[in-house]
């Protein structure tokens, strides 16, 4: 999550917002890769194997912040006992999934972006037109195609190899890139979305991950320590805490 990250994601969201922007059917092109115009499908889309991959993806993903969510929600529980893990660290990988793989997808883009899925689409034995990643205009009515939800879940793993030992931070960098690169080509696979859904989705989680690694982490002017975080949640769960105790307490007396 250093600088020249942000300088070679923010170079990859330029060259493909510009080429598939200024060429949209190459979007076009790589969907019908994993098209068999034959029995008009998407062949993969019926493999269980390849739908079991799929659902592993995401239970790995969430796997990976469980301990944050439980951490959270055991400090909220007992608010002056310690937390079960790094309070940044649950911060971090908590509000990091939260954003990118629901508040930015499934709570924004996707429900007002109509961009059509590449099964909809009329190219693909759908009924829809297509339309480019920069319009907003398709008919999809809802849950639609940009950006992909799922792929953002598997990049936001760059969260927890942030986390990870210098010494091996490098090596688990290499595979959240490799774990967000295949179940996003499984997306791609099922006619679920196009490469621009994708990989715009994993520069989104990038981003985002970069954003609060550098408020929680890097950054003096923000930079938080352990005790900040913890003395935070702490003052935020005494309110429901102490409401809980005197609901307690009335309840034993009743």
């Amino acid at each position: 999550m250093n600088r020249t990250g942000l300088v070679i994601a923010l170079g990859l969201a330029l060259v493909i917002g510009l080429l598939f922007g200024i060429y949209p059917e190459l979007d076009l092109k790589l969907a019908a890769l994993f098209y068999d115009g034959a029995h008009k499908a998407f062949p993969l889309k019926a493999d269980a194997l390849a739908a079991f991959a799929r659902d592993a993806a995401m239970w790995i993903a969430w796997a990976m912040v469980l301990p944050a969510i439980v951490a959270i929600v055991m400090k909220f529980i007992g608010p002056h006992r310690p937390m079960l893990m790094s309070p940044r660290a649950a911060v971090f990988l908590l509000t990091t999934m939260l954003l990118s793989a629901g508040v930015l997808t499934n709570l924004t883009f996707k429900s007002y972006w109509g961009r059509p899925r590449p099964v909809a689409v009329s190219q693909f034995g759908g009924e829809l037109p297509f339309v480019a990643w920069w319009d907003p205009r398709g008919a999809c009515p809802r849950n639609c195609s940009f950006f992909s939800g799922e792929g953002a879940t598997a990049f936001w793993t760059f969260a927890p190899a942030a986390l990870a030992p210098p010494a091996w931070r490098p090596l688990a960098y290499a595979g959240a890139t490799v774990f967000g690169v295949v179940t996003s080509g499984l997306r791609m696979a099922f006619g679920g979305h196009f490469f621009t859904d994708v990989a715009i989705a994993g520069l989104v989680s990038f981003f985002v991950v970069w954003l609060f690694y550098a408020l929680i982490y890097r950054w003096a002017a923000t930079r938080l320590t352990d005790e900040q975080v913890d003395a935070a949640l702490t003052r935020l769960a005494m309110p429901g805490y102490r409401l809980m105790q005197r609901w307690r307490g009335r309840d034993s007396r009743d």
